[in-house]
């Protein structure tokens, strides 16, 4: 979505910012209804207690997430050295501790919830600052991203997965992904776009793969090495779901995005200085009397 925003296709209209965004959004959706659901899933007691188990992981994940957030938009002042340096490695490392320990102390699905409110809130502070701390970031997802993708690889056994499993998984997937595109397309339906921008940005909702590979285990890591073989199969049966959604939306989205975005949307022309914003909220040239 950023090569096509940088060619200029869009733009017009802010797609790529509207796709990017909604992702983001996206993200805490999944995050959030993950921990609900598992909270009531593997909760000792009555149901009504699992469903507040699982309120209560959302709750202290973005209410940790609030507090941190609020912590990094004033720490550490802006009259330090290396100011972008160390915004970074508070957020790197507040991330890393919200994990483990949201983990340790039995609330696995708060962390993941914490990091991306404490993130947005750093974001917000920081304003056109914050360019220089997302690259920082940037270059450390470069690093570790392999780490993230390997690990959940090495975690699943093609040959162990039975053809009835693969089936139910790719089938449920397929569902899932199905609904996403039509909701997407009938919520932009009366937003101002053309047949074409609309059915772009629905097939820009196939590609899975960040989320799905930082919490798929960890259903299967609740329950792995306990009593109930049972509870630990439907782990499995989660973390393979997720193993599929990348291996097989990410490359076939990124295709479908690279392939039809130039066919799909109207290319906005950015010579002579031209920005992305659209014309209308572009200031207009006057001449002088001369």
């Amino acid at each position: 979505m950023l090569m096509l925003q940088a060619q200029g296709y869009g733009v017009e209209k802010g797609i790529p910012t509207l796709l990017i965004a909604a992702g983001s959004l996206d993200d805490i959706v999944a995050i959030t209804g993950f921990n609900i659901f598992l909270g009531m899933a593997f909760s000792k007691g009555s149901t009504f207690f699992s469903l507040l188990y699982g309120v209560l992981q959302v709750v202290i994940g973005a209410t940790a997430g609030g507090v941190l957030g609020l912590f990094i938009c004033y720490f550490p002042s802006q009259d330090q050295a290396f100011l972008a340096w160390k915004r970074a490695y508070f957020v790197m490392g507040l991330a890393v501790f919200s994990v483990l320990v949201s983990k340790y102390l039995g609330f696995p699905g708060s962390g993941g919830l914490c990091t991306i409110v404490l993130s947005i809130l750093g974001g917000l502070a920081w304003s056109e600052e914050k360019k220089e701390v997302q690259e920082i970031i940037a270059a450390a997802w470069e690093l570790f991203q392999p780490f993230l993708f390997s690990l959940i690889g090495a975690e699943i056994s093609i040959v162990s997965i039975s053809a009835k499993t693969f089936g139910l998984c790719l089938a449920t997937m397929s569902a899932a992904l199905l609904a996403r595109m039509i909701a997407a397309f009938l919520v932009v339906s009366c937003a101002g776009f053309n047949c074409k921008e609309k059915l772009f940005i629905a097939l820009a909702w196939i590609p899975k793969a960040t989320v799905q590979a930082a919490i798929g285990s960890v259903a299967l890591d609740a329950v792995r090495g306990g009593p109930d073989l049972q509870l630990e199969e439907y782990g499995l049966n989660i973390l393979t779901i997720a193993f599929l959604a990348i291996l097989i939306t990410a490359p076939t989205g990124a295709i479908l995005i690279g392939l039809l975005g130039p066919r799909l949307l109207q290319k906005t022309s950015l010579d002579h200085g031209d920005d992305y914003r659209p014309k209308k909220e572009r200031p207009v040239e006057t001449s002088s009397p001369t």
